[in-house]
């Protein structure tokens, strides 16, 4: 007979504590998670705020007491890999070990949910199931029912505790699915004096559809709030305005200036008599809020009524499990200090980090799902945030097969699993010490293929490196082809520019190692795997037009060429619909560009950006603006300008222009 969960939660807490355990112990070692920085986001679309960024020596500001300029952060990728390398620090960025304010998140509850994503183009609506990583993440979660996802949840609860200040305080966003489970989680990870209060949000009312069926209607959901150490967590008490019946009914009286007041009783003097104050209505701070909130409605972002709900509701961004603005303030104000930092690694939709932006707290906020982290930073521009951080963990790769393959793994592992889906035999170790080289022999033209390593991006040097083996060793190579899994985002220009068409460049599968951990093994995967093409951008020469100490910068997208449809996750007649948009109009793919006009070939600065959907460029919904134009301080000499973009499915392209002088 199968145990029951409580049988199960020992077994369960004591494998969660064992991972991070796992994870702690590896903070110190040579080879910690780190975060990889792909974009520095300034949305005030000024370019005189690239100063703040070229001046700043962040390193100049640390102290021994950790105190160090902050930036803030929206990280893509698995969130206990981020909260490893938030433990971790680095060299700019000390250990964020017992700083963490408040944390909140939502983790996803719903083993019904429904995978599909809905991508909106001109005279198109594809539906689009999330990238594999996304899926398998999710489907893990709930594998074995609530059990898995208690399994899931446990050794994040434990990181997140070590995250926490002592004054910090952590709130969970539960489904009644597993409430009461993770309570009890809670309870051991935080210890049951550390419970705070459990938050019942009743969000909605029993009408409509809601009403519909036998069952009585659900109409609210939990918040668990814990802190790290109950007598010196953080708290202010929070006041909710008065509803005007309770005004008509006690602040019932009205003096000479016309301000409302009730009489209250203060005791009584000597003789008995009564002794009575005013209350004034306009200096009193309202009603304590007390732990039901049926005051904050929920937000319904049906992404094919955006449009219409947004005119309605300012907040819809048109991610389904969008929270409310006015939840998160209540959250924040309620147990995080002025400039105090906020953390959500459960983004979603970017509420936490809006709120905190708004509120004046720093913050970080991370998600594992591509269109999560494209509505998170676009309405972070669109609010004017400050400049923040777009980061992605740096060896997603290396840790996954870490998981899979045990703590001993090696990189030459890997590329020899590689090697062997994509069909090729390994060279011989004396020509191949890395083991990431192999070759294909076939009618007979010999082809060499190299895997190149997870812990860097492929680029330019990794392309002419391999062209050099092919053409050297062991007396030459009909052709060579790379296989990446990361890129520069200027890999399309690089390949463009040694225009050799005996080089190809193919993408590993990102998915690869939950794909073999699904089937079991390299045999039953043989054969399945597709190593697709590459994307690529092209622009219109860039042009500067001078005028004074300033001159203004006029940036055109040219065209922008997918090349790998068939890696999206879409049926036949989806993968129609995007044919037709892709040959028709190829710019409408894009979703988001931004523009660095001095790049430095590291870090990329966007100092202007457009999305679908900002009307402060157009009014076009479903398409970019396909022309920047911004004004910059006058630079003496050519400029290096950068252009990126992100299309609809969350694939990135660069291409570099080097403009010379400025002309009048």
């Amino acid at each position: 007979m199968p145990k029951s969960l409580l049988e199960q939660l020992p077994e369960i807490i004591a494998r969660g504590r064992q991972q991070a355990e796992k994870i702690l112990e590896s903070l110190e070692g040579r080879h910690r998670v780190g975060l990889q920085t792909r974009e520095w986001v300034l949305p005030s679309k000024d370019t005189r705020d690239s100063d703040w960024i070229s001046t700043m020596n962040r390193q100049a500001h640390l102290s021994e007491e950790g105190n160090f300029d902050w930036t803030n952060r929206l990280i893509y990728g698995d969130n206990m890999l981020a909260m490893a390398a938030l433990l971790a620090g680095d060299e700019l960025t000390p250990s964020l070990r017992g700083k963490v304010d408040l944390i909140y998140i939502d983790p996803p509850f719903d083993s019904k949910a429904d995978y599909r994503t809905k991508v909106l183009l001109p005279g198109a609506e594809l539906e689009q199931k999330p990238t594999v990583i996304e899926q398998f993440a999710y489907s893990d979660t709930w594998s074995d029912g609530t059990a898995s996802y208690l399994a899931m949840i446990t050794p994040r609860l434990i990181l997140m505790r070590e995250l926490l200040s002592d004054t910090g305080s952590i709130y969970v966003h539960l489904g009644i699915q597993v409430s009461h489970y993770v309570k009890i989680l809670m309870d051991e990870v935080f210890g049951k004096g550390n419970f705070v209060q459990e938050v019942i949000w009743a969000y909605g009312s029993p009408s409509g559809g809601r009403a519909a069926g036998p069952k009585m209607v659900k109409i609210h959901e939990y918040i668990a709030h814990y802190s790290k150490c109950y007598d010196s967590r953080y708290t202010k008490k929070v006041y909710l305005p008065y509803e005007q019946k309770y005004i008509e009914d006690w602040f019932k009286y009205t003096d000479d200036d016309g301000r409302r007041y009730r009489i209250r009783l203060r005791g009584k003097d000597e003789e008995g008599e009564n002794i009575v104050d005013r209350q004034y209505l306009d200096e009193s701070k309202g009603l304590p809020a007390s732990t039901v909130w049926t005051d904050i409605k929920q937000i319904y972002a049906d992404p094919r009524a955006y449009k219409e709900n947004q005119s309605k509701h300012s907040e819809i961004t048109g991610y389904e499990t969008q929270k409310p603005v006015r939840l998160l303030e209540r959250i924040v104000e309620h147990s995080c200090p002025d400039n105090g930092l906020v953390v959500d690694f459960n983004g979603g939709s970017g509420t936490t980090a809006a709120v905190a932006e708004k509120l004046g707290r720093r913050w970080i906020t991370s998600d594992l799902g591509k269109p999560a982290c494209m509505i998170m930073r676009k309405r972070l521009i669109d609010q004017d945030a400050r400049p923040f951080l777009y980061q992605a963990i740096g060896d997603y790769q290396v840790e996954a097969a870490k998981n899979e393959l045990g703590r001993k793994f090696r990189v030459g592992d890997l590329s020899a699993i590689v090697l062997s889906l994509y069909g090729a035999q390994p060279l011989d170790p004396d020509d191949n010490p890395i083991r990431n080289l192999g070759k294909v022999v076939f009618a007979g033209k010999k082809t060499l293929v190299l895997v190149d390593s997870p812990n860097k991006l492929t680029g330019d040097a990794t392309l002419r490196k391999a062209i050099a083996q092919r053409d050297n060793l062991m007396g030459g190579w009909d052709r060579v082809v790379v296989l990446g899994w990361n890129f520069e985002p200027a890999i399309g220009q690089s390949i463009a520019a040694l225009s050799d068409d005996r080089l190809e460049v193919l993408v590993i599968p990102p998915d690869l190692l939950d794909r073999l951990r699904k089937k079991g093994g390299v045999e039953k995967l043989r054969g399945q795997v597709r190593f697709s093409s590459l994307q690529y951008l092209t622009i219109k020469p860039v042009r500067r037009l001078c005028s004074g100490d300033s001159e203004q910068l006029r940036v055109t997208l040219d065209n922008y060429v997918l090349l790998s449809p068939e890696a999206i996750n879409l049926d036949e007649a989806n993968r129609a619909k995007l044919h037709r948009v892709m040959n028709a109009e190829p710019l409408a793919l894009i979703e988001y560009w931004a523009v660095d006009p001095d790049y430095d070939g590291r870090v990329f600065r966007s100092v202007w950006q457009d999305y679908r959907g900002n009307t402060a460029n157009d009014d076009d919904t479903l398409r970019v603006a396909t022309e920047a134009r911004f004004d910059a301080p006058r630079r003496d000499g050519a400029r290096r300008v950068c252009v990126r973009v992100v299309d609809v499915f969350g694939f990135e392209a660069e291409v570099v222009q080097v403009v010379a002088e400025c002309t009048p």
